[in-house]
């Protein structure tokens, strides 16, 4: 493995690729910690360090966005808006027939689509910003006040509305140069910008949850489950579920149904092409993580209007109290339920939205290629369809499995949801995912100079 990575670093093109991806790695990071000016980042940091469903929110948008939203920072938004308005332009792309034919004009229409990508993403950064900063003054039902620091305030205290426009401007813009800094990483770095981004920002709180784990509340003595410390027990738990989480990210990433087939003959003179026999690779996960992402996201929209509603303080908001609760991530099991619920549900979606058996039959067909047993047309699409509506449960029930972990671990152990939600669940897969993709665009460079890959042996 040492004499693979010197040969890495041997190459002067890879070499190159890298140490730019890392300046522009640093720069994300230097960028993360460089505050809001208007806001009193010690109050904030107290409102989102409590237990209280906004700091949990926050906390939660973090893992996926690569932003600080606990600090108000000029990268506080991530790239969330970037990701969601491809997300959309992606759906209408499937039932809006103009963008389906842009879709199909290749380089020159994926080119215009990027184009509308940025555009839609200026809208939902003002938007989102505007919103962040108005639930920061109205956090904790009025008492957000006093995260606004005292120098940005009029005479009733409140943040004046040149200063919210100041700070709304600043998070988009922190979000646009975000956007910029993944699209270099994907033309002249190395991976892809914007998976990189998310997973520099989920690694870089490792450190501060493993330290937390082996911190005062630790102990290298059995103490038993619970009871406010971790005992040797505890910790070899948690030390055996992340490298079972680890084992079964890479496992379900890499896993493939591969579907048989082979192509027609043709004779062409004295000359025989064609008839060889290969294989279609379908993914087991097909979706990836964005049904967790949808699923998560969904899922804090009831708690923000609750939460707000509640903050109103009037006669009827304590008969809100109980709904409110079943949207709390870390005691509730109605939450857990319509959590498992709405990444099956998500995970048949987005499969059905990238994955076209019609589309693929036909392409097929096309090459004169045939699946064994299943004629070309109507009956391979058929075929296809069945099979990745199988394979697709056992993807579902994987991502349920993990994104519930740390939740069901933090509940039984008595652990800090800090630190069960970077050791094992949907952290871990986006961080286990994205190395993977990264080390094998590594490894096509290495193959394109005769070169054995990382991953082989």
């Amino acid at each position: 493995m040492w004499e693979k990575l010197r040969i890495v670093f041997t190459i002067p093109e890879l070499r190159r690729k890298i140490f730019l991806t890392l300046l522009l790695l640093g720069i994300y990071r230097i960028g993360y910690w460089i505050p809001l000016p208007m806001i009193d980042q010690a109050a904030l940091a107290e409102k989102v360090g409590d237990n209280s469903p906004f700091g949990q929110i926050i906390r939660q948008m973090t893992v996926f966005s690569a932003s600080n939203l606990s600090q108000a920072t000029i990268f506080g938004l991530g790239i969330m808006p970037y990701i969601s308005a491809s997300i959309i332009l992606q759906l209408l792309g499937s039932v809006w027939k103009p963008l389906e034919e842009l879709r199909k004009e290749g380089e020159t229409g994926r080119k215009k689509i990027n184009e509308y990508t940025r555009y839609l993403t200026v809208a939902i950064c003002l938007i989102q910003s505007w919103f962040y900063i108005q639930t920061l003054l109205s956090a904790g039902g009025g008492g957000g006040d006093r995260i606004v620091a005292a120098d940005f305030t009029n005479a009733a205290g409140r943040l004046t509305l040149g200063w919210t426009l100041t700070a709304v401007v600043t998070m988009t813009c922190g979000t646009i140069f975000l956007m910029w800094l993944g699209e270099q990483i994907d033309e002249f770095g190395i991976g892809n910008g914007i998976s990189l981004l998310i997973m520099a920002g989920i690694l870089a709180r490792m450190p501060d949850a493993f330290i937390q784990l082996l911190g005062k509340s630790s102990s290298f003595s059995l103490t038993g489950f619970g009871g406010g410390s971790m005992g040797l027990e505890t910790l070899l738990v948690l030390a055996v579920l992340f490298v079972a989480v680890v084992l079964g990210v890479v496992f379900i990433t890499q896993g493939q149904r591969r579907i048989p087939t082979q192509s027609a003959k043709h004779v062409r003179g004295r000359r025989v092409f064609g008839g060889n026999r290969q294989y279609l690779p379908l993914k087991l996960n097909q979706s990836g993580v964005m049904p967790i992402i949808f699923a998560s996201s969904l899922l804090m929209v009831p708690a923000l209007l609750l939460q707000a509603l509640i903050g109103l303080k009037a006669d009827w908001a304590p008969y809100l109290a109980p709904i409110a609760d079943m949207f709390n991530k870390g005691t509730s099991y109605t939450y857990n339920i319509l959590y498992i619920g709405l990444i099956f549900f998500f995970c048949y979606f987005w499969t059905a939205i990238s994955f076209n058996p019609k589309e693929v039959s036909e392409n097929l067909k096309d090459y004169g290629t045939f699946i064994p047993g299943y004629r070309p047309g109507r009956r391979t699409a058929d075929y296809l369809e069945k099979v990745m509506v199988r394979i697709t449960y056992v993807g579902a029930g994987f991502l349920s499995l993990v994104a519930i972990v740390p939740t069901v671990v933090s509940a039984m152990l008595g652990v800090s949801g800090a630190i069960t939600s970077f050791y094992g669940g949907t952290s871990l897969l986006i961080a286990v995912s994205v190395a993977f993709d990264l080390v094998q665009k590594i490894d096509n460079h290495l193959l394109m100079r005769n070169y054995s890959g990382l991953l082989e042996s």
